[in-house]
């Protein structure tokens, strides 16, 4: 494959080591990367296969948000212009950018190790990979739209022309419902809202995620495919199944104190189990007893979201000294 062409270029053998990990010669003494993956390139003949290769987007608003989360999760690197790989400084990895439509593709049939796309390229490549965990980034619907007050019943466009950039997921969505003449379905890359004002097709199959350019261009919602969000995906035979835990665990850690806060608080024996039911944490809160016997002080997980509201109620209950405090990042052991 290109991507596989790609890579043999960039092997590791022909790089200097500084440019692999940094520090001195880059895997010994002075280099980052923790003890247990300490490996050799110049010299032994070995290239880039020594490391995972992660592919993520490498472009666009998604782009951001992975390298926000990667960045979370202690994955570091340095992307040099122009080139589309860049080798971690920390871990033996190696970040491979590509369209985010191809890269459950690629780890599926083994190019990369692991990667970072939605579940509607899933399920539009047909990739076979494992999906580790949802990320909570790039939500959104892949769903049947028309001009708005033409269509109510999604059946009736079964046998006409429907124009999406996922031509599989709508075969096989209206295929049970084709009956003499089957549907047609015409695949094109971009602007696919302006199908129907444009008379090429009755209606259409996209995305949305706030519904603004679906308003815009005279269509609605009808019918909902599916529900789709970013995944943290591997290849079944990858040859780093170590790593690639050590991975999904640490960006497990980030999302986590992405969404949570530690709550901390005193609080009257008498007062505990109500306090207990208004802050259960992820899995049960921690309880200390104080110098005051009747007397504890409590620690739990909150949702970020929830820290007002749940504060309220604390005080309500009699806690006193609430305290919030942000999660840089943790291990839950999920």
């Amino acid at each position: 494959s290109a991507l596989v062409g790609g890579m043999a270029g960039l092997s590791a053998a022909a790089t200097p080591a500084s440019e692999c990990h940094g520090g001195g010669s880059g895997h010994g003494e002075g280099s980052k990367l923790p003890r247990q993956y300490a490996h050799t390139h110049m010299g032994s003949g070995k290239t880039t296969s020594e490391h995972l290769l992660f592919g993520v987007p490498k472009k666009g608003r998604l782009h951001e948000k992975v390298k926000k989360m990667l960045d979370g999760a202690g994955i570091e690197y340095s992307r040099p212009d122009r080139l589309d790989i860049a080798h971690c400084s920390n871990l033996p990895i190696s970040i491979v950018f590509l369209p985010a439509s191809d890269i459950a593709t690629y780890v599926g049939e083994g190019n990369v190790d692991m990667g970072i796309t939605g579940e509607d390229i899933i399920g539009e490549s047909e990739a076979d990979v494992e999906v580790l965990m949802k990320l909570g980034i790039g939500k959104c619907r892949l769903s049947v739209q028309a001009p708005v007050g033409q269509v109510t019943d999604v059946r009736s466009l079964a046998g006409k022309r429907i124009v999406t950039s996922f031509p599989q997921l709508t075969r096989r969505y209206f295929s049970p419902m084709d009956s003499d003449q089957p549907t047609q379905i015409k695949c094109i890359s971009g602007s696919v809202e302006a199908s129907c004002g444009l008379g090429l097709a009755d209606g259409i199959v996209d995305l949305v995620e706030t519904g603004t350019t679906m308003r815009a261009a005279g269509l609605e919602e009808v019918s909902t495919i599916m529900k789709t969000e970013c995944v943290l995906i591997a290849n079944k035979s990858t040859s780093h199944p170590e790593l690639v835990e050590t991975i999904r665990k640490r960006i497990a850690g980030y999302l986590t104190a992405t969404k949570y806060v530690m709550v901390t608080y005193n609080i009257h024996r008498s007062g505990l189990e109500i306090a207990k039911q208004i802050t259960p944490g992820k899995k049960s809160p921690s309880i200390m007893p104080l110098e005051r016997s009747d007397w504890v002080a409590v620690s739990a997980l909150v949702l970020k979201k929830e820290t007002s509201s749940v504060m309220d109620e604390l005080e309500k209950n009699g806690a006193t000294d609430i305290l919030v405090t942000s999660i840089v990042n943790s291990r839950m052991g999920d």
